[in-house]
């Protein structure tokens, strides 16, 4: 779940950067957490300004290359550190002013296109989809799992109509063989009932697999709820997203830090918690027909944000309960 969408071309599009650096004003310095470094666009659009500071964080380890690059250059204003953003509690910021905290939930060109990551349903040999910090791969779980619990991670992470077909077929054919990532885009084009020439057949179950071997539900939900914590009164929270069920997560929790919940006058009154938060915006910032033009794959871009409104460290937020469900079938991994 690191880094930006880029074109096909050599061309880095950091998604929405005009408006991310709108959003966290960078121009009045402080220091920021940049959750997803991957190529380093917010990072160094950032870095342009005076007295900031920006600590990159990312999973995967290639983008210590860019860390190091952008560390010889700002060697007092940015460090680097190979982690997964549900670890920002692990941090040591006693003295840091932490301003903004931003995530980018895309993945980049040069990611899907690694061979060895194996995240395209294009590549060539085993399954892989690690993006760093893992403890197992794609591999394991379609030659491992049960069949119930397969057609689990393709029903609720890729909303795939045709999950138990595809669970089933896969099971029956890594009796025969193991099975890799052209195998298994074979035993998907098979399985599907209804073809959809817009999208590939395999897109919902790779994705699928992509979120459950990166854990990006419980990454997600951990990392929202230590940047809350940790950020300072009156800074920024911002989250790009690229598909639904993320969008979905982030949408509710910036819900439930930023209003009470509304009571019904027959129910028994409640006292309200204090709300520490405050979401500007209801409706996410998505890309211009500019930016559009220059990075189609950026169309699915959500931006939210959060402003926090008081120095607390403890927040009040009912996600985990919310999508518990999804933390159990990310569970099923404990098996492997």
């Amino acid at each position: 779940m690191e880094a930006t969408i880029v074109s096909d071309s050599v061309k880095h599009y950091p998604v929405l950067l005009k408006e991310i650096i709108s959003v966290i004003s960078p121009q009045h310095g402080g220091t920021f957490i940049d959750c997803t470094l991957g190529q380093g666009g917010y990072t160094k659009e950032i870095l342009k300004y005076q007295n900031t500071k920006v600590i990159g964080l990312d999973r995967d380890i290639n983008s210590e290359i860019i860390g190091k690059v952008i560390q010889e250059k700002f060697p007092d204003r940015f460090l680097f550190k190979n982690l997964r953003f549900s670890m920002l509690n692990n941090l040591k910021l006693k003295n840091e002013n932490i301003k903004g905290i931003i995530f980018d939930l895309g993945y980049s060109f040069t990611q899907i296109k690694d061979p060895k990551k194996g995240l395209s349903f294009n590549s060539q040999g085993e399954l892989n989809m690690m993006m760093g910090l893992n403890d197992f791969s794609a591999k394991e779980v379609i030659n491992n799992l049960e069949v119930k619990e397969i057609e689990k991670i393709l029903k609720y992470f890729g909303d795939e109509n045709d999950a138990k077909i595809i669970a089933k077929n896969i099971v029956k054919e890594r009796q025969l063989k193991i099975i890799d990532t052209q195998e298994l885009v074979r035993i998907i084009e098979k399985s599907k009932r209804k073809k959809n020439y817009r999208v590939h057949s395999s897109t919902k179950t790779f994705q699928a697999l992509r979120i459950f071997v990166n854990k990006e539900i419980s990454e997600l939900i951990n990392g929202l709820i230590n940047s809350a914590k940790i950020l300072k009164k009156n800074g920024i929270l911002a989250v790009v997203t690229f598909h639904s069920l993320e969008d979905k997560i982030v949408k509710y929790f910036f819900k439930s830090l930023s209003e009470n919940k509304s009571i019904s006058r027959y129910e028994p009154k409640v006292q309200q918690k204090k709300i520490s938060f405050k979401m500007p915006l209801k409706k996410p910032i998505v890309p211009s027909d500019k930016e559009l033009k220059e990075n189609l794959p950026s169309r699915s871009a959500k931006l939210r944000y959060l402003i926090k409104q008081a120095d607390d460290y403890e927040i009040e937020s009912d996600i985990l309960n919310k999508f518990s469900e999804l933390i159990e079938i990310e569970n099923l991994g404990l098996k492997l």
